[in-house]
């Protein structure tokens, strides 16, 4: 009992350590994403581009070409991790190895990967927007208005993930279950629901292309992380016509819930819990 109790606190510390490590990249990427890019656009505290250098110039500037290439390393490492851990074979193997820490490993290494990039991220202040707002009264406004959308974005995507079973998503849900001996708990959802999890690995596709691309300027280096991180979510999307019948009645049937009367909520609630 007490190598099996040491066991499960074992799990737990590292699975709350990866649930911190996650929380705090995920504050970090929020800063890099939305605040930096619309903070120095409202105060103009640094340039973030030269418009005044020709295309054709800055394109053969060795540091314009530098950062290029180091920026899309970084691209690089982080889609190959995200996508190599996802793939079937690996996750089998990682599976068979790490058991119920698989999860978290997935998180951990995503979280690490990001931390890689954002910390190594070059900006390419050398060569032209691709568009800029500067003149007024837009070049206020318009960033007051997406720093709005952006933390209006971000509030959604917080909202959807929590729906997504927030603790699973980051494999505490399964240190959890293995301490209680209640095994994986995807096993326990229906197989269309299993289904739907295969096929939805990004569920805010919409509003990271957003915040991705929503901006007072839009230098080079964010057009390269963009245009990257759009591709990868489009062609990561796999959803077909059975997983969205489903989505649509697992929508329809929350939302008669609040239409019924409280004394059929707790019938509907075990209905729901069986598809």
């Amino acid at each position: 009992m007490a190598s099996v109790t040491a066991r499960g606190m074992t799990l737990c510390i590292l699975a709350l350590l990866n649930f911190v490590f996650v929380f705090i990249t995920g504050a970090d990427f929020v800063r890099f994403i939305s605040f930096r890019a619309i903070y120095h656009n409202i105060t103009g505290e640094s340039l973030l581009c030269q418009d005044s250098v020709p295309w054709s110039v800055a394109l053969r500037d060795s540091s314009v070409l530098k950062s290029v290439v180091v920026d899309l390393g970084l691209l690089a490492l982080f889609i190959v991790q995200h996508s190599l851990l996802a793939w079937a074979p690996v996750k089998q193997a990682c599976q068979s190895v790490l058991g119920v820490l698989n999860r978290a490993m997935y998180c951990s290494t995503t979280a690490l990967a990001l931390q890689i990039l954002m910390h190594y991220w070059q900006p390419v202040t050398d060569a032209p927007c691709l568009w800029s707002v500067r003149n007024a009264p837009w070049n206020t406004w318009f960033p007051l208005l997406c720093f709005t959308l952006h933390f209006l974005c971000w509030s959604i995507i917080c909202s959807i993930l929590l729906i997504f079973d927030y603790p699973e998503l980051l494999g505490i849900k399964q240190v959890y279950y293995e301490c209680l001996g209640l095994g994986d708990p995807l096993a326990l959802k229906s197989p269309r629901a299993q289904r739907l999890f295969a096929h939805l690995r990004h569920p805010v596709c919409v509003e990271l292309a957003v915040v991705l691309w929503l901006l007072p300027a839009l230098p080079l280096d964010r057009l390269l992380l963009a245009g990257s991180l759009s591709a990868y979510l489009a062609l990561a999307h796999s959803l077909d016509t059975q997983d969205c019948a489903y989505l649509s009645v697992q929508l329809h049937s929350k939302l008669r819930l609040f239409s019924l009367p409280q004394d059929s909520t707790v019938q509907n609630n075990d209905n729901h819990k069986q598809e």
